[in-house]
């Protein structure tokens, strides 16, 4: 007879099961709702995933989710100030959803209200059992907020979702619908100043010729670990535009997950990954081309100085059906310290016979040569290799065709560099 026994539970794990009997009580949803919760905690009692998952090889969460800091009601996050000025702002202040504002063309809901609603785009069930992500924020997403745009609205100032910490837990979730010919853009800004868990939800269904830009700005106390997860549904001849900065966390982990589902549709990805100290920072990408003359390209750039670890994988799954299919991803790393390390994963699988798909990855340091062309006409060594890694930087954050959106980005590079130059 053959005893399997569950490894005992580390004490990250133990803090995340005890929290749960804490307040499972207080979280809001139907049985359903329930139901998707039990589900969810089952499986954080199973472990959570060591590198021996692949999708988890470079980031041992097991290993490196030390411990996991207890819910504090009385925290109070500081107010963030709007990327770009005149964007509506939702508010989500320590898991709580603040009053929503009125918005032509756009129906907002606080996402604890879907819940007790037992609405469809309050489904929290975690994609697979090694969503560990998914998992940890269906078991406690209790707020944050569920928004549809109307087809064929042109919403002309950005829409910001402010999810804030000050320490302790907070778990937030934004379903988003977007209407058939509707155009939008949404900035997710993850932000806090206390040693925090977070993890954070959104998902993106576009309709039919829907235009999307969306933008995710994280920018963690050092202190903190964040797990955020973007996942995306593309109709047909819908174009989404994806753009990621990290410049914060102790331990991150964003998941960007992609279904190409309607004939024609586009995807464009854009990472730019700011990494210092200890930082560990994981990027990982599924996207699947589930319909024929779809594309898409993926360009992430890396600055890892300090100790800092960072970690970039990105598969890219082209379906039997999805002839004419043009895929491209590319990975481009400056390691600026002899303790920094980056992981780059690029993988595709690809079904169909029609189809043109490539990636590339490089890591580099500084050229030496235009360092000493600078310095040569009067520029100081610091300036310099700031204006290099700037320059490197660049060209991803200016394909964004929105003036205020690049001049605010660059503004965020700038005090990154102030702070790790």
């Amino acid at each position: 007879m053959n005893i399997h026994a569950s490894p005992a539970l580390t004490p990250a794990e133990t803090a995340l099961v005890e929290a749960f009997s804490e307040r499972v009580s207080e979280l809001p949803g139907d049985a359903g709702v329930a139901l998707a919760r039990d589900g969810a905690v089952e499986r954080l009692k199973a472990g959570l995933p060591t590198r021996r998952v692949e999708a988890w090889h470079y980031t041992d969460l097991r290993r490196l989710l030390t411990s996991v800091p207890a819910f504090d009601p009385s925290a109070r996050p500081e107010t963030i100030r709007p990327l770009v000025e005149g964007s509506t702002v939702l508010r989500v202040r320590n898991g709580k959803a603040e009053q929503p504002v009125a918005l032509d063309g756009v129906s907002v809901e606080p996402f604890a209200g879907l819940l007790s609603a037992g609405d469809a785009r309050a489904a929290m069930a975690p994609a697979d059992r090694d969503d560990a992500i998914g998992a940890i924020n269906a078991a406690f997403a209790a707020d944050g907020f569920g928004l549809t745009i109307a087809e064929g609205a042109g919403i002309a100032a950005p829409i910001e979702l402010h999810n804030l910490q000050a320490g302790g837990q907070v778990h937030a979730r934004f379903p988003v619908t977007v209407g058939a010919g509707a155009k939008a853009t949404v900035v997710e800004r993850q932000a806090g100043s206390g040693a925090a868990l977070v993890s954070s939800v959104s998902t993106l269904e576009l309709g039919e010729g829907a235009e999307v830009v969306w933008l995710v700005i994280q920018e963690q106390a050092e202190t903190a670990t964040h797990l955020g997860q973007f996942v995306a549904r593309l109709g047909k001849d819908s174009k989404l535009t994806l753009f990621i900065m990290n410049a914060g966390g102790r331990l991150v982990r964003q998941e960007v997950r992609v279904d190409a589902a309607g004939e024609g549709a586009d995807f464009q990805l854009r990472g730019v990954n700011l990494l210092g100290g200890d930082t560990h920072c994981d990027v990982t990408m599924v996207l699947d081309h589930s319909a024929p003359h779809t594309g898409s390209v993926e360009v992430v750039r890396n600055v890892v100085t300090g100790k800092a670890r960072g970690v970039f994988q990105g598969q890219i799954r082209v379906a039997q059906i999805a002839q004419k299919t043009d895929a491209r991803m590319a990975c481009n790393t400056l390691l600026l310290s002899d303790d920094a390390e980056f992981s780059t994963k690029p993988e595709l699988e690809i079904f169909a016979d029609d189809v043109a798909c490539g990636h590339g990855a490089t890591m580099t340091e500084i050229d030496r040569d235009h360092l000493f062309y600078l310095m040569a006409r009067g520029v100081p060594e610091k300036e310099g290799r700031r204006l290099l890694i700037k320059a490197f930087l660049a060209e991803i954050v200016e394909e964004l065709e929105d003036e205020a959106l690049v001049a605010a980005l660059e503004e965020k590079l700038d005090l990154w560099f102030a702070q790790h130059g």
